[in-house]
């Protein structure tokens, strides 16, 4: 897995900097960080829909689709799965109630 989440994060890079003509990544990186976080929402919002609906297939897409844009999204914020790696690493052993109880309150 981090070999295919390396892979792509190498790709996302490369093509920010393409041609908006030529590459998804750099065309959707131009029209800034709301429409790619709009893009995000989008695909997370397709995940829950094949989820909700049992569909397998489709769910095993959307999330393949949430993470490619979740990719672009960090990398727009000079971010990268291995940070998120890094957090999930943290949290490892910690149960999740108590994590988020120890989050700050707003």
């Amino acid at each position: 897995m981090t070999a295919t989440l390396d892979r792509l994060t190498r790709i996302i890079r490369e093509r920010r900097v393409a041609d908006p003509s030529q590459s998804y990544v750099a065309k959707l990186t131009a029209r800034g960080r709301g429409k790619i976080a709009q893009k995000v929402g989008e695909e997370a919002t397709e995940a829950v829909i094949a989820a909700m609906t049992n569909d397998r297939e489709e769910i095993v897409k959307e999330a393949a689709d949430l993470i490619f844009h979740l990719g672009i999204l960090l990398a727009d914020m000079d971010l990268s799965y291995d940070d998120v790696m890094a957090e999930l690493d943290r949290r490892d052993g910690v149960s999740g109630l108590v994590e988020k109880a120890a989050r700050p309150k707003d």
